[in-house]
């Protein structure tokens, strides 16, 4: 039984994922934990044209985003340099901004979901998080910050198209609670009581890893 995770944090932009992976990572390592964190879309080709579609200098169709963020993720769990399987294997716990539940809540608002997750399907027999963190903030809130934080509002960053995302994650949740491990948060609370709801759960995880080593 490894005692290394698989974490993957979830939310509609604006939500403080970021911010709080890297708290997370913070506190991970100073318990002496390798931590690699990483994030969806990545920095491959790839994920560069996701992007770039993203900030409006390539259009595209919503279907053939879903399939991009697909083999994306593909690469991001397989890739011989610096794949997530790879680094799972070398003992490192693995935080990522974003894995397989952004697609269907943000491509599900556009088609069939199901097609989503059987689109996925690979990536979740490949790997599958510990665990799933959805910090669940109001979508007038993550607009709030966007606008004050971000020079260019990019492709899925209105107010209507984040409360369908919201919605769609809440429904993906219920598909798929018998197979998934998912904590949700409330993100409109201030940082530290965020990062210690997250940190409570992940230390829930740890010690029954470890009770089973």
């Amino acid at each position: 039984m490894r005692e290394n995770l698989f974490i993957a944090l979830e939310g509609i932009d604006g939500s403080g994922k970021s911010t709080q992976a890297k708290l997370l990572s913070q506190r991970l390592i100073s318990m002496g934990h390798k931590v690699y964190t990483t994030f969806e879309p990545t920095d491959s080709p790839i994920g560069s044209i996701i992007r770039n579609i993203m900030k409006g200098r390539i259009n595209c169709d919503h279907k053939t985003i879903a399939g991009l963020f697909v083999a994306d993720r593909l690469d991001h769990l397989l890739n011989e340099v610096n794949g997530i399987v790879k680094k799972i294997e070398e003992g490192y716990t693995v935080i990522t901004d974003r894995y397989y539940f952004s697609s269907y809540a943000y491509h599900g608002t556009h088609m069939n979901m199901d097609w989503v997750i059987n689109a996925n399907a690979m990536s979740a027999e490949i790997l599958r998080p510990d665990i799933n963190i959805f910090i669940d903030v109001l979508p007038e809130t993550s607009m709030e910050r966007l606008n004050n934080n971000r020079s260019i509002i990019e492709l899925y960053e209105t107010l209507e198209n984040l409360q369908n995302v919201r919605e769609k994650y809440f429904e993906a949740f219920d598909k798929l609670k018998l197979e998934e491990n998912i904590f949700i948060t409330n993100g409109n609370l201030s940082l530290d009581e965020v990062s210690n709801n997250i940190w409570n759960e992940i230390e829930k995880i740890l010690k029954r890893e470890k009770s089973y080593a």
